[in-house]
């Protein structure tokens, strides 16, 4: 098969690699449907994450199951599965707890920007839908993998409820999905903090109400303005900066939630500036599994809206392009057909 290698910061090539191969019989092997370049794929283009060797990359993913470990009995050849980027056995305390992520047994997923991945813990970590969905279902259904998954859980974190006013920290994919999520979880009023115009429009099709365009110290102040002196009652930080974190905190009044997802890069907190917040802060790396039954139904339901966070859709032989377009902000998020 075929496969993005990431060689060094900057250096994505489509090699040919392997076929993957059942190892252990709680094994998958799919043929890639579709498959996207996240956000916190970047991490490692930028270099921020140091690549020692050349490695496989990638973690969203959507197929056709072509065969399976003697082990797996939930899911069969033929079937159309999306998957989280952690596989995880479905068992363990943690997983019946919903925190998949944390499963005793995870593995990450990588490689999944290539013809064909195999997945471990297939019965705990792939979800069948009834039929393969149409064409026009497929970059929804991809978004479920990840950017979907993790935006529902940001605003399941903030512990939005009806009624609530909430903040959205970042207008990439994920933060773009926290507000599709944030309203239907009934937030009220939804801010999201973007600067790029197709972002705030999208955003607005999404569900926010306000944009605020500052950052740091004047855009906490804005939020303020906006809540009448009060902050938020959730906030959604989905970047994963020290700035990001302290503009997600400050923008919440006592008592509310901050649901963290963005994964962090040089993020401090001060204990003492929390204690005295009377903020909480819940998140980490998205349980998408937990959700994935719920998010599949929604789309299966005629709810295509998260897949227009994919503005690139390109064959997965032009990845390269794709990286370069999502680093220099040209790019959502690049959909990629193998």
């Amino acid at each position: 098969m075929r496969a993005a290698v990431l060689h060094a910061p900057g250096d994505v090539r489509y090699e040919q690699q392997d076929d993957p191969e059942i190892i252990q019989p709680t094994d998958a092997i799919i043929r890639i449907s579709a498959t996207s370049v996240c956000g916190s794929d970047l991490w490692d283009y930028r270099g921020i994450n140091p690549a020692t060797r050349p490695g496989p990359i990638g973690h969203e993913y959507c197929g056709i199951v072509e065969a399976i470990g003697a082990d797996v009995t939930t899911i069969k050849p033929g079937q159309f599965v999306i998957g989280s980027f952690f596989a995880s056995d479905g068992t363990c305390p943690h997983c019946q707890a919903g925190f998949h992520t944390s499963c005793q047994h995870r593995e990450l997923i990588r490689g999944a920007q290539a013809e064909a991945l195999r997945v471990p813990l297939a019965d705990g970590t792939l979800v069948a839908t009834p039929e393969a969905p149409d064409a026009n279902l497929l970059p929804s259904m991809l978004t479920a993998s990840d950017v979907l998954g993790t935006g529902w859980f940001a605003a399941v974190s903030a512990n939005i409820q009806p009624g609530m006013t909430a903040v959205v920290v970042g207008d990439g994919a994920v933060g773009l999905l926290g507000v599709w999520s944030a309203r239907r979880l009934g937030a009220e009023r939804i801010i999201v903090m973007s600067r790029q115009e197709s972002r705030q429009t999208l955003a607005r099709e999404f569900g926010a109400t306000d944009v605020v365009a500052e950052r740091g110290k004047e855009g906490v102040a804005h939020v303020h303005d906006l809540t009448n002196g009060i902050g938020a009652d959730a906030v959604l930080e989905c970047v994963g900066t020290d700035e990001s974190m302290n503009q997600a905190m400050r923008s919440t009044r006592p008592g509310g939630f901050v649901g963290v997802v963005g994964l962090p890069h040089g993020v401090e907190i001060r204990g003492d500036r929390l204690f005295y917040s009377h903020v909480a802060l819940r998140g980490g790396p998205a349980p998408v599994r937990r959700f994935l039954p719920h998010l599949i139904d929604l789309i299966l339901g005629g709810d295509t809206t998260p897949g227009r966070v994919f503005d690139q859709i390109l064959p997965l032989g032009q990845i390269a392009d794709g990286y370069r377009a999502m680093d220099e902000r040209r790019a959502i998020k690049t959909l990629l057909m193998p």
